[in-house]
């Protein structure tokens, strides 16, 4: 597929990455030479510097001749207009990255489609979602919800002391074969690795179960975690995130105790204003006097998600210091994502990666229903439907010779989930739930639509 990507900032640089992995005929245009010299120095894509809202800028980035436009920039008016006039040349489906909810709302006097949008992404709203299961699940690190919510990935810390140290995958299976989970990665000390059952779990892993959602609470318990729950919460930061995060925190059947912080004092009041049963505080989250007699101590969650995120990696350190159960801080830097759990944080939320996966899922073609990056591992979660072509299909998941970096997870058969194994046969239709690595996305989609 030709694709032409407008914003050669982090987003735009992380999508040209994978969709030149998984080879793709991708062009990379922005204004500024230096993002693209970046894209350049590191990257198998073609640069062209220009202006996305110049109508011959997108004619020499190829756009008459683009399958895709995906508009990336950090301005919302010049993505907007670039999928305006890229779908008035000829591309067939546009992309659009837009923070501003106004076009995504029901009522919205103009839609996007009659922008020429054909996909709106909003990755505030994807990083508060992200966040909204974290706290609902104490101690998960990741949550990716599949299969309508009956099935979860759950990423989660070994701790020390726990039942499962030192025992192989095989042992485990023996001991809670009555329990549907599968481990699918470890990550120890920023290596992946894709477990047989000889892998045994280690102090301190941070390991990656598909597990129904029944199973997450054996699954804490077996990991060295209590299932605390969690009721009072301090939110920092009242920008788009945090509105939102309170927002759905606050229309929750549960009823969580919220403090929000916000340094500017008229984004303060306006959040106040619009929340009026949580408490909003004006003040900074970095100044350990404020939130000592804001009782921080007292607090189960600390969620940082001001637009500084080296004050919302610090903020979340100082909460952990003081005992809070659960802190999680935003990140734009993909790079911080790796460290989170090695300084302390309990999750980190990158809201440049949940764009990167809103676009990923909207440009995969096919029988490809789902795409999610993992934190911190090389890896992706995807589901795929098997088609009348899948090259393996009535066969037995132990017959088959998978390439390596690829786990077959799950199964769901006609609104029935199946934690995969062995045993397992994959028929037409069936929609299969893989962990992969980025490097064998190509041969999945050729298995499953061979």
């Amino acid at each position: 597929m030709k694709i032409l990507i407008a914003g050669a900032g982090e987003v735009g640089f992380e999508l040209s990455k994978v969709l030149s992995e998984e080879r793709h005929d991708v062009t990379v245009m922005d204004k500024t030479q230096q993002c693209l010299q970046k894209v350049i120095d590191n990257l198998d894509v073609l640069t062209v510097e220009g202006n996305a809202t110049s109508p011959n800028a997108l004619v020499n980035a190829g756009a008459k001749e683009a399958d895709m436009m995906v508009a990336c920039t950090s301005v919302d008016e010049v993505n907007i207009i670039a999928c305006m006039m890229a779908k008035r040349l000829g591309v067939k489906t546009a992309i659009a990255r837009v923070r501003n909810d106004e076009l995504s709302q029901k009522d919205a006097p103009v839609t996007p489609s009659e922008l020429g949008i054909d996909v709106l992404i909003h990755p505030e709203e994807s990083a508060a979602t992200e966040i909204h299961q974290l706290i609902k699940r104490a101690s998960a690190s990741d949550i990716v919800p599949l299969a309508e919510g009956r099935m979860q990935l759950v990423g989660i810390r070994v701790e020390k002391g726990a039942p499962v140290i030192n025992r192989t995958l095989r042992e485990l299976a023996l001991e809670y074969r009555g329990s549907a989970y599968r481990i699918v990665a470890i990550s120890r000390r920023g290596t992946t690795i894709l477990p047989t059952g000889k892998n045994r779990i280690m102090a301190l892993d941070h390991i990656f179960v598909l597990t129904k959602t029944e199973g997450i609470e054996i699954l804490s318990k077996a990991t060295g975690h209590t299932n605390e729950k969690i009721r009072r919460i301090m939110i920092a930061g009242g920008n788009e995130v945090g509105r939102i995060l309170a927002r759905k925190l606050s229309a929750d059947d549960q009823k969580w105790d919220i403090k929000l912080i916000e340094p500017n004092k008229e984004a303060a009041t306006e959040t106040a204003n619009e929340l009026r049963d949580i408490l909003v505080l004006h003040g900074n989250a970095t100044d350990p006097n404020l939130l000592a007699v804001e009782g921080i101590q007292e607090m189960d969650a600390f969620i940082s998600v001001t637009d500084d995120e080296e004050s919302n990696i610090i903020s979340a350190l100082m909460a952990k210091h003081l005992e809070v159960k659960k802190t999680v801080a935003l990140v734009s830097k993909s790079q911080y994502v790796p460290l989170s759990q090695t300084i302390g944080i309990d999750s980190i939320v990158n809201v440049k990666a949940s764009a990167t996966d809103e676009i990923h899922r909207n440009i995969r073609q096919g029988t490809i229903l789902m795409v999610k990056a993992l934190h911190g591992i090389d890896a992706e979660i995807i589901e795929v439907i098997a088609s009348e072509n899948c090259s393996i299909l009535d066969k037995t998941i132990k017959s088959v010779h998978f390439p390596h970096g690829m786990i077959i997870g799950a199964i769901i058969n006609d609104g029935d989930v199946e934690v995969a194994t062995g045993d397992s046969v994959i028929r037409k239709g069936d929609r299969v739930i893989i962990f992969v690595q980025p490097h064998v996305i190509q041969k999945v989609e050729e298995i499953f639509n061979d």
